[in-house]
């Protein structure tokens, strides 16, 4: 399935009797489930088990492309976590294909042979750090869910305590038992998926810099190229121009 969609859209919470493989040809997609959030850059895919049941939203124009993909199909070698993956050309190639051919293909034929390769592509990628883990525990929720929504918030842990009601020291060791990170680290993770949100819609480096607690935007650019290999000002660059192929007009909403 090939979707176009405008900036801001949201997809109510849904979830699907098949896994998807959820690609962003252009545009940034936030996919929130009750155990966290993903985000999924230009030319990347988040792979999303059946059953599971998420939301989406939207930043930038997404030009979304969504393969269905059967429980049984892949023989045991597909994830069986949500993940974003790094999709290489071949499997952007073949998703692109995909969406151009009929729902009843010939699985015996060609088309049959295109899905096995992505199956095969899908089980050998690797996954991308681009997910917030929310916390089961009681005491984190509260503070999680308010760092989500305001990721530039600069209270302490120790701040944080009154709100959560349990000591800091408490809540230092739930974060890692919990999440795996520290406060500090799940706090500046909540902060990169929200500045590449904001990024694709296009908000200016500066205020992204400013509103999610950076010092000076020199300091969010060096963190962000430390996460993601490239400063903000051209992380998207070489997205845009994929983005711009005929191959990926010549689909939009089909």
């Amino acid at each position: 399935m090939a979707k176009d969609f405008a900036d801001g859209h949201h997809i109510a919470p849904h979830c699907h009797e098949r896994a998807q493989l959820i690609f962003a040809a252009s545009g940034v997609m936030t996919i929130a489930t009750p155990l966290g959030t993903w985000v999924v850059p230009p030319q990347r895919a988040l792979w999303m088990p059946a059953g599971i049941t998420h939301e989406i939203r939207m930043a930038g124009a997404v030009s979304m492309r969504t393969l269905y993909v059967h429980p049984d199909a892949g023989g045991g070698r597909l994830p069986a976590a949500i993940r974003v993956i790094a999709v290489s050309p071949l499997l952007r190639e073949l998703v692109l294909r995909a969406c151009a051919l009929p729902v009843l293909y010939d699985e015996g034929g060609a088309a049959g042979r295109t899905m096995a390769l992505i199956l095969d592509e899908i089980a050998a990628l690797p996954s991308l750090a681009l997910d917030l883990t929310m916390p089961r525990d009681a005491r984190l929720q509260p503070v999680c869910r308010a760092l989500r929504s305001d990721p530039g918030d600069a209270s302490t842990l120790a701040d944080w305590a009154r709100v959560a009601g349990a000591s800091a020291r408490t809540l230092a060791r739930l974060f890692v038992k919990d999440t795996g990170l520290s406060f500090a680290d799940w706090r500046q993770q909540a902060r990169l998926l929200a500045a590449m949100a904001r990024l694709a819609e296009g908000q200016p480096i500066t205020r992204i810099a400013l509103d999610l607690g950076y010092e000076s935007p020199s300091a969010f650019a060096a963190m962000f190229k430390r996460a993601l290999g490239a400063p903000p000002s051209r992380y998207f660059e070489r997205d845009r121009k994929a983005g711009g192929r005929p191959e990926l007009a010549e689909f939009a909403g089909v």
